[in-house]
């Protein structure tokens, strides 16, 4: 079984849809290296609709550029992709792949031999559901020292409670936290 791992920018108040106004005057060097080693070794990439609408959007373009951040843009057009969508839309980019039934569909693409490492980039939606199933095992986030006060958070309301394990920790240089998670029990005693 494949490793399913979640990589979210998030606010100190729990805010998972990033604004760019707050996100990007922490976004530095390091930050960018970090994101990077996210992706590295990565078989498969998760996105939902509206998190590939943003990939789609501005990747494609950067790689046919040449600029700077070609390469990494051409590793994410190699790299085969599975976008969670009701629509039936043209996904119009190279190696995609449409599931309408999340759960199941990366059941089985978890299990095909060759797929060691699936990446979810953003993709709130997706990630509930995945921590809901059981199947995140994961949970990357790069905690920004700014309450975002508005904006759609990670975790809404409702059952069960997720325990996790931190894994590892580390402080940016520009106070963002990059925490990695494990699924996890709940402490006896």
């Amino acid at each position: 079984m494949a490793t399913i791992v979640s990589t979210l920018f998030i606010s100190l108040d729990g805010v998972a849809e990033v604004d760019p106004t707050w996100h990007f005057p922490y976004f530095d060097e390091r930050m960018g290296e970090a994101v990077g080693e996210d992706y590295e070794d990565v078989d498969v990439l998760l996105l939902g609709r509206v998190t590939y609408d943003s990939f789609v959007g501005a990747w494609p373009d950067r790689e046919a550029a040449g600029g700077e951040d070609a390469e990494f843009a051409a590793q994410l057009g190699d790299t085969r992709k599975l976008v969670a969508t009701r629509g039936d839309q043209d996904l119009g980019w190279r190696n995609v792949e449409r599931v309408t039934d999340l759960v199941p569909a990366v059941t089985a693409v978890s299990a095909e031999p060759g797929v060691n490492k699936i990446l979810v980039a953003g993709s709130i939606s997706v990630v509930r559901q995945l921590m809901a199933a059981g199947l995140l095992d994961e949970l990357r986030l790069f905690v920004h020292p700014i309450a975002a006060r508005h904006g759609e958070r990670l975790f809404d309301e409702g059952e069960p409670t997720y325990p996790l394990r931190l894994l590892r920790s580390e402080a940016l240089p520009t106070g963002v936290l990059r925490l990695v998670y494990a699924r996890s029990e709940l402490p006896a005693g």
